[in-house]
C-alpha cells in the first residue's frame, strides 16, 4: 500500500491532504522539525526530525518507496524523490516530473542567485482558492492512481 509523505514545516495544505488520505485508506506521514497536531484516528503520523536544514527532506528521501506520494514545495527534494519513483506533487497543485524535474532545478538555482545579487526580491504568492481546488484534484488523482497500481 502507498503512503503520503507531507514536507510538512512550511505546507499550506495539510488538512486536503488527511482528507484525500482517508478517503482512499491511505497512510499519512506528517515529516517536520518541530511537533505540530496532527488528526487522531485518520492514520496520520507525525514524524519529527533534528533541526538541521535539511533533515526532514533527508527523512522523506530515506524512507519513499516507489509509487508513494510526496508532497512538497522543496524542488531538490522532489528530483531526490522522483530518482526513487515516487510522484510528487507540490503545494501548489502542480505535479513534479522526470521531464520537467531538470527545469525547475535550473529555474531554481537562477532564481537563487538572482536573489543573492539583491535583482528579484520576495517568495511565492499567496496561495489562492484555485491552487488549493488544483492540488486537491491533483492529490486524489495521484493516490487513486497509486492505490489501483499498488
Amino acid at each position: 500500500m502507498i503512503e503520503i509523505f507531507i514536507d510538512a514545516d512550511a505546507c499550506p495544505v495539510k488538512d486536503e491532504v488527511y482528507v484525500v488520505a482517508t478517503r482512499y485508506g491511505v497512510y499519512a506521514v506528517v515529516v517536520a522539525n518541530a511537533p505540530m497536531h496532527v488528526p487522531d484516528g485518520m492514520g496520520v503520523e507525525m514524524v519529527v526530525v533534528d533541526s538541521g536544514p535539511d533533515a526532514a527532506d533527508d527523512w522523506i528521501a530515506e524512507h519513499v518507496r516507489p509509487g508513494d506520494v510526496v508532497i512538497t514545495a522543496d524542488i531538490p527534494l522532489a528530483a531526490r524523490c522522483l530518482e526513487k519513483k515516487a510522484r510528487v506533487l507540490g503545494t501548489n497543485g502542480r505535479e513534479f516530473t522526470e521531464d520537467s524535474i531538470g527545469h525547475q532545478l535550473a529555474t531554481r538555482d537562477l532564481k537563487a542567485n538572482l536573489r543573492e545579487a539583491g535583482m528579484v526580491g520576495g517568495g511565492p504568492p499567496p496561495m489562492s482558492g484555485k491552487d488549493r481546488s488544483r492540488f486537491s484534484s491533483k492529490l486524489d488523482e495521484l493516490v487513486s492512481r497509486g492505490v489501483r497500481e499498488g
